[in-house]
């Protein structure tokens, strides 16, 4: 097509090459339009036309003489789009583009009203407008996506938005609720329970996770441990249905069938287990959950290093004195992708090297546990002696503590609840004790010494708290020593004397940190070893803080309500506490959770163990 510019019916209307537009000077949108837009300008117009015409007036050139040029006062946006299209080879360059041409008014003028005068049309309603192209007109999230130019994971986000119920809709236009609230409503397509949980929920407590806590009460999360472990594709398989939380950023949601994946759960774990079986140990059990009752009465035998070899030792120094030479040359880090390669290549060969290995009468005599770790891989626990398979069947007391009610003035805290925080702060001063600067064996067999350490079973106390962070830390510094310490308790002093003095002084703390017992169990009363746990306390620097954090679950659902709004006046304000005076008690607690995450609160028991 020539370049020459004709006029249809209407003087106002002009068809200019595109290749003849030009950006106006005279355009006041000095922010431009970005790359998103350019690209749904695009998809608008290829899938229905140019719906606004870009308004121009003619170049000029410098003796005021026209260029043959026109320039866009109004319609930047489009004209990108349109070259785009070009890119795409979708049009060509020389396409005529439908425009306005106004040379009476202010090119500036006509800028301005073009980009100032005019309203936005409200989110919800281009949500139901989705809605109605999908279900009345039969438009994939796919097609209405290619049409207007956005991706097919948006179209559906917004089509499950325009599923909500339509009074929740109406709060949203009003202003009344957000768009993060609204997107958890999405989760479910029962309009009568999405008005309820709203009516339901107090106003201060209506975030997008509260919401989602309450609609999903009895299914299991996605990233629950259990839902990690069996997988999405094989519990569908399975026939479970997942909830899709389709804003959710790392593609959530909720397993609806609880029972179903606990069946998966076993059965998996259980193929787990045959295999560990195959090793030789005299018993096997496969359960989500550690045993910690059973485990507690049993003795624990450890892998011990398979001695080397004069060449394999050879081997394992000059492996060692390459590995250190080249992390020497980089002190700071920043190491090139090819010595990353052979560091990697390296430490696999060290590792080949230092193997270890349980001894076959050991194998023999003990078990193992297989069991799920909290990030939903699995956990295999071996090396556990029942006390019946001891050669000498030896029966071993448990030392039960008893404790008392702890009062304040308020509704006292339950004794199973107090037991739980202590253990919790027993657990704590532990692995600070064994970090603040040794002998221990577990077997005394052999000993002129008549010293026999005891210590407390903290998971009777507080399921769960061998996932704690202070337990992890113990049990890895326990496993590390065992794995060094000879079998035969005369080769004990030796391995000792040839200790340095740090390590040492690492196993003496560590050793004596297992005995600390600053539980109050029930019908127990506070005694001198409370002052002495305090005193423990601050000579190590506790931070219970870092250690306990109270949770609807941990504390606040287990606490009297005047507890509840006496927590939250104390660690975050008056007004907070006032704000949650007239809830229910579970809201009561989801509220405190939410209102003291992150503020360092503790309860009177374990605040003055961190003190």
């Amino acid at each position: 097509m020539s370049n020459r510019t004709s006029k249809d019916a209407s003087k106002d209307i002009v068809f200019v090459p595109l290749s003849r537009l030009k950006k106006s000077p005279k355009n006041v949108r000095k922010v431009p339009h970005t790359k998103a837009d350019i690209k749904a300008f695009a998809a608008s117009i290829a899938a229905l036309g140019m719906l606004q015409y870009p308004v121009v007036e003619p170049e000029l050139g410098a003796r005021g003489k026209p260029t043959g040029n026109y320039l866009v006062n109004a319609g930047e946006g489009r004209r990108l789009a349109q070259l785009l299209r070009v890119k795409r080879k979708e049009i060509k360059p020389d396409e005529p583009i439908r425009c306005i041409l106004d040379t009476e008014h202010s090119a500036t003028e006509i800028s301005l009203a073009e980009n100032a005068i005019r309203s936005d049309m409200h989110p919800a309603d281009q949500y139901e407008a989705f809605a109605k192209l999908h279900s009345e007109e039969g438009k994939s999230a796919e097609d209405i996506a290619a049409r207007f130019g956005v991706t097919a994971a948006v179209v559906r986000q917004r089509l499950k938005l325009g599923a909500v119920s339509p009074k929740l809709r109406a709060l949203y236009r009003k202003g009344d609720m957000n768009l993060d609230q609204l997107s958890a409503f999405a989760i479910t397509e029962d309009h009568e329970r999405q008005e309820r949980v709203w009516k339901e929920l107090p106003p201060f407590n209506r975030s997008r996770n509260s919401i989602l806590r309450a609609l999903s009460e009895g299914q299991v999360r996605s990233d629950d441990r259990r839902a990690i472990f069996v997988g999405s594709k094989a519990y569908e398989e399975a026939g479970g249905s997942i909830i899709r939380d389709l804003f959710d950023a790392d593609g959530g949601g909720f397993f609806a069938d609880a029972e179903l994946l606990n069946g998966l759960v076993r059965a998996k774990l259980q193929r787990h287990a045959d295999k560990v079986a195959t090793e030789g140990w005299r018993w096997v059990v496969a359960e989500p959950e550690f045993d910690h009752e059973a485990s507690a009465a049993m003795r624990r035998v450890y892998a011990k290093p398979v001695p080397l070899s004069k060449t394999e030792r050879q081997r394992l120094r000059k492996l060692e004195t390459r590995y250190d030479a080249l992390c020497d040359k980089y002190p700071h880090g920043d190491v090139p992708a090819g010595d990353a390669a052979k560091l990697g290549r390296i430490e696999a060969a060290i590792e080949a090297l230092q193997k270890e290995e349980y001894k076959a009468r050991d194998i023999a005599l003990a078990g193992a546990f297989v069991t799920l770790a909290g990030d939903g891989s699995v956990r295999i626990e071996r090396g556990f002696v029942r006390s019946e398979d001891e050669p000498e069947s030896k029966t071993k007391a448990k030392d039960k503590s008893v404790s008392a009610k702890d009062t304040d003035g308020v509704a006292p805290l339950s004794e199973k609840l107090v037991a739980e925080l202590t253990a919790y702060r027993t657990s704590a001063l532990r692995n600070e004790l064994a970090q603040h600067p040794a002998t221990f064996f577990e077997r005394s067999e052999g000993s002129c010494l008549e010293i026999t350490p005891k210590s407390a079973w903290l998971s009777g106390h507080a399921s769960g708290i061998d996932e704690s962070v202070a337990e992890k830390q113990i049990a890895e510094r326990h496993a590390a020593w065992a794995k060094r310490l000879p079998q035969k308790p005369e080769a004990l002093w030796t391995f000792i004397h040839g200790l340095s003095e740090d390590e040492r002084s690492g196993l003496l703390a560590h050793c004596v940190s297992l005995t600390v017992n600053a539980i109050r169990a029930p019908r127990q009363s506070a005694d001198e070893s409370e002052a002495n746990a305090a005193v423990l306390a601050r000579e190590v620097g506790l931070d219970m803080a870092a250690y306990w954090q109270p949770t609807a679950t941990s504390y606040f659902g287990r606490v009297s309500k005047e507890r509840i709004v006496e927590a939250v006046r104390d660690g975050v304000s008056k007004q907070a506490a006032e704000n949650i005076v007239r809830l229910k008690k579970p809201a009561m607690a989801e509220a405190a959770e939410t209102a003291l995450a992150g503020k360092g609160w503790l309860p009177a028991l374990l605040a003055a163990s961190a003190a």
